[in-house]
């Protein structure tokens, strides 16, 4: 099982894991209990990272690989953190045809990060969607709420470094 590791460090603390600990024991019990204690993990990590599928694991007395399986399959569960700034390309196809893709491309190179990844600092994140809406603004990009519509490939380094101070 190839499971890639997060470039951020896992930062768990004691009071995370001990709660994590009492929902796996109030649900242990049920039937069809590993989704909903999944869902519960993420909420109090943020995402799923390796450390915290063992934990579930362990505790449900099932493989890391059925966990991990889960995890993979249901777009709802994060495998890497994300960061204080999460940027998101629209890749629908006014913001593609517009030249999403390059834009997306330049955010790599500048942030030295892949899609769903974080960088080692944990200061930004990047994601593709599909379309947010605002198609009369393509390209557009989001960070966190913000809106950056009518993008053009030199507009990227500056809206990195309205974030980076």
């Amino acid at each position: 099982m190839a499971i890639k590791k997060s470039a951020v460090p896992f930062k768990g603390t004691k009071e995370q894991e001990a709660k994590l600990h009492e929902v796996i024991a109030g649900l242990k019990e049920e039937q069809g209990c590993l989704m909903p204690i999944m869902q519960q993990a993420q909420d109090i990590y943020g995402y799923l990272p390796i450390e915290v599928q063992k934990i579930i694991a362990d505790d449900l007395e099932i493989p890391i690989e059925k966990i991990y399986g889960v995890a993979t399959f249901y777009a709802q569960f994060r495998l890497q953190p994300t960061g204080e700034y999460r940027i998101s390309v629209c890749l629908g196809t006014a913001c593609y045809v517009k030249g999403s893709g390059p834009i997306l491309d330049k955010l790599k190179q500048l942030l030295q990060i892949d899609i769903d990844e974080c960088t080692p600092d944990g200061k930004f994140s990047l994601e593709a969607c599909r379309c947010i809406g605002a198609c009369g603004l393509a390209p557009v990009l989001t960070v966190n709420e913000e809106v950056y519509g009518r993008l053009t490939l030199e507009d990227i380094p500056g809206i990195i470094e309205k974030y980076s101070n």
